[in-house]
């Protein structure tokens, strides 16, 4: 396939975008900056400068590609505005330029935090949504948008807490997460299995608009997290904090529908394996 990615520069996009070309895809990665995207351009990727918020600068970047994977979002550190103008209103113009293109597929690469706090249970996709930030309620939104959007093969990718493939993502949040109990548990997944669920989900023929939890098999605790950085167990100070974190993610659907089995199992697997 020819592949439009955004967010190739960011820690999923970039490990995405690498399994991407090598599993034999022509990818081009939409950019705001050619020139600080040497990293991408060293994966062999077709460079298209333009914005999630210029819609006009979209149109070349979604000309004769088969499918869409929109990683690009606002996370840590936006503000409510920023979050709905970039992960909202840019995955409207993204996905209009792709209706008006005929691309084939959309992929959505969303967020678990979607379901807000369910006191440690797990949820399936059908769980209702209850998000508490403004991160995840604007990535909602963009998936309602998307899901009621005629004219387009969209399907959504929940994530959970993506790690491994040398992200310092776990080492990153023991600073945020030190407050939190020791025994709240995560899904978590990592890097390699993001990229084959969106390689499963790029070469099914059907079915459109469904959402997808993407997991391991394990969800560790967070003392367990935070060992295998070589940190201490967290504090557990400041527990309520911690519950919006607190996600159990059911990830059956995607193993039933399109035959998804993670290459690491647990994080036990991805620590011996070096990965």
């Amino acid at each position: 396939m020819k592949i439009l990615i955004t967010g190739a520069t960011g820690k999923v996009g970039s490990r995405l975008t690498k399994r991407l070309a090598e599993a034999g895809h022509h990818v081009r990665a939409l950019v705001r900056d050619p020139a600080r995207a040497s990293n991408v351009r060293a994966h062999h990727t077709e460079l298209v400068q333009g914005d999630l918020l210029e819609p006009a600068s979209l149109a070349a970047a979604v000309r004769g590609v088969d499918a869409v994977v929109h990683c690009a979002a606002f996370f840590r550190g936006a503000t409510a505005e920023q979050a709905h103008a970039v992960n909202d209103l840019g995955t409207q113009h993204l996905a209009a330029a792709a209706r008006d293109a005929s691309v084939q597929r959309f992929v959505f690469m969303s967020t678990g935090l979607v379901y807000g706090p369910k006191d440690g249970r797990p949820v399936n996709e059908d769980e209702p949504c209850a998000p508490l930030d403004a991160y995840p309620a604007s990535k909602l939104a963009a998936e309602r948008f998307l899901l009621s959007t005629k004219g387009l093969d969209v399907r959504v990718l929940r994530l959970p807490f993506v790690y491994g493939d040398g992200d310092p993502h776990i080492a990153d949040v023991v600073p945020m997460m030190n407050t939190f109990l020791p025994s709240q548990r995560m899904s978590i997944c990592h890097h390699a299995d993001v990229a084959q669920a969106v390689i499963r989900l790029l070469g099914a023929a059907s079915p459109s608009y469904r959402i997808y939890n993407v997991v391991d098999d394990e969800a560790p605790d967070l003392t367990t997290l935070f060992a295998s950085v070589g940190a201490p167990p967290p504090t557990g100070s400041d527990p309520e904090r911690g519950r919006v974190f607190e996600l159990i993610m059911d990830g059956r659907r995607i193993r039933e529908d399109l035959g998804f089995k993670p290459t690491y199992p647990r994080l036990a697997d991805a620590v011996a394996a070096g990965a």
